[in-house]
């Protein structure tokens, strides 16, 4: 290295990365106290409510087992199903058929084991006519299975539906609760069980290597057949596991309405269960859920604002409809402006009850500071300059802050072009470096990438940002001291040597 060259800056030793903030055992008590309240909360309200409000508590419930079902075809598979009210129906008359006509079931008399295997059968059956679709139909995916799956709905309605020995004509097949759930409120109950037992179900196999070759077939299906995924069979199983969440979910309809018709089955309540999982959001089991809820309860809680029970019954329109107007606007209003549905609104709150810190993005990021002191003031944080609260300065943890790169170096090619040395900040090549324009030095301020709201650059005329490059200057030789340089070599070496 000749004499002309810069000096050298040591660099100090890289610490290691912080540890994964976690919080206190503290922090989980009150996490589980708050967790406690919210699911009490809801026990006690459903024992101490009015029937009436109990069993629209399980129909929630009921709603929520359907919507889970649906949202492992949209939200896990990516794939749209409009005929869910098919599998939901024929579960339905199947597990009514059952135990009344070969159970002998008759109201307030049927037990427990006969419902079991009812709703068993319900299960069965609506996982066999999943299958049966999924063998077909998903083979194809987007527009055309949509129609396929509306096509089997549509069907469903015209055929299945009409079988006399299923549906008993127009007169319906009765479907009696079992003993000890024939209230209501023991019913939502028992509802509630099959509702955490589905949740529990969905959440092992998104921890399961099935549900992560499920989620990557969403993702690109050609990823995931290029690392071996059979995409159609994997679709199968999602379709098929689907149809058996559907089944329980008709199951339990059938004995919550204790007398199952083909009426209550058409494309406008599959339309709804639609609805109810793009706004609680695609993928999330706690959106849907609470979405399910809310359209479930909509038509009972329109009854408690009189003006708006006024105007629906004086337009002539049934509350269902309403309701699916209500959830059009909604499905509408989460596409443009929340996509991650309820969500995403939720987020915050979920993250926390995970065991993260309370932030309104999962980045956790605060609002970004403008301002020449502010991005000074980060560089001289980055430096450990700052001794006090240092993720005030630019918003950002100050356990990220402490995990900076090491400091920068000179260059002396910088040197012999411009005659002032260039900075790279985080040691970040290319991406966070400054330029000097016409002889005025500038001090890149970002966190090492180029094009955030923390570079700045001194042109022509800038004094304020010169002076500051200065003073920076001169707090990193203080800071950091020069190393002599090394020992120039042998007299008589040429510059190509050198070189």
């Amino acid at each position: 290295m000749t004499a002309t060259a810069a000096e050298t800056i040591s660099a100090p030793a890289i610490s290691r990365a912080p540890a994964k903030w976690r919080p206190s055992a503290q922090g989980w008590v009150f996490r589980a106290a708050v967790l406690v309240l919210i699911f009490g909360g809801i026990i006690w309200r459903t024992a101490t409510i009015e029937q009436f409000w109990a069993d629209r508590f399980a129909l929630a419930a009921i709603y929520a087992v359907i919507g889970l079902s649906l949202n492992v075809v949209l939200g896990y598979v990516g794939q749209v199903s409009l005929g869910h009210h098919g599998f939901v129906g024929i579960a339905a008359f199947v597990s009514a058929y059952y135990v009344t006509e070969k159970a002998g079931c008759v109201p307030n008399e049927c037990s427990l084991g006969a419902f079991g295997t009812g709703i068993l059968f319900a299960v069965i059956s609506g996982g066999v006519a999943a299958l049966l679709l999924g063998l077909i139909a998903l083979r194809i995916r987007g527009l055309y299975l949509a129609l396929i799956t509306l096509s089997y709905g549509f069907m469903a309605e015209r055929s299945i539906f009409e079988i006399p020995f299923l549906t008993r004509g127009g007169a319906g097949m009765p479907a009696p609760r079992p003993d000890g759930f024939t209230t209501d409120r023991a019913y939502a109950f028992l509802c509630y069980f099959f509702l955490a037992l589905v949740i529990f179900v969905d959440w092992r196999l998104l921890r399961s290597k099935v549900g992560r070759a499920v989620l990557s077939v969403k993702h690109s299906e050609p990823v995931a057949a290029s690392y071996g995924i059979n995409v159609t069979a994997y679709k199968t199983l999602a379709f098929v596991l689907s149809g058996l969440f559907a089944g329980l979910g008709g199951g339990l309809l059938a004995f919550h309405t204790q007398n199952v018709v083909s009426n209550d089955f058409n494309f406008a309540i599959a339309l709804l269960w639609v609805l109810m999982v793009v706004v609680g959001g695609l993928g999330n089991r706690t959106g849907v859920v609470i979405g399910s809820a809310f359209f479930a309860l909509f038509p009972f809680l329109l009854e408690l604002i009189h003006p708006l029970e006024e105007a629906v019954i004086e337009s002539g329109r049934a509350f269902g409809q309403v309701t699916i107007v209500v959830g059009a606007a909604l499905a509408i209003l989460t596409v443009i402006q929340f996509p991650g549905g309820i969500a995403e609104q939720l987020s915050p709150i979920t993250r926390w009850l995970r065991g993260q810190k309370f932030a309104l993005h999962p980045e956790g990021h605060g609002g970004k500071h403008k301002g020449h002191a502010h991005k000074k003031g980060a560089l001289l944080a980055k430096l450990g300059l700052h001794k006090g609260d240092q993720h005030a300065v630019d918003g950002a943890p100050s356990e990220q802050q402490a995990s900076a790169n090491p400091p920068p170096e000179e260059s002396a090619a910088a040197v012999a072009d411009h005659g002032t040395p260039l900075r790279a900040d985080n040691g970040a090549a290319g991406g966070g470096e400054t330029a000097a324009t016409h002889g005025a030095a500038a001090v890149a301020a970002d966190d090492g990438t180029r094009g955030g709201d923390g570079s700045e650059s001194a042109g022509d005329g800038d004094e304020g940002a010169a002076g500051d490059a200065d003073d920076i200057d001169a707090v990193i030789r203080r800071r950091f001291p020069p190393v002599p340089s090394r020992t120039p070599p042998a007299t008589g070496a040429t510059d190509d040597e050198e070189a």
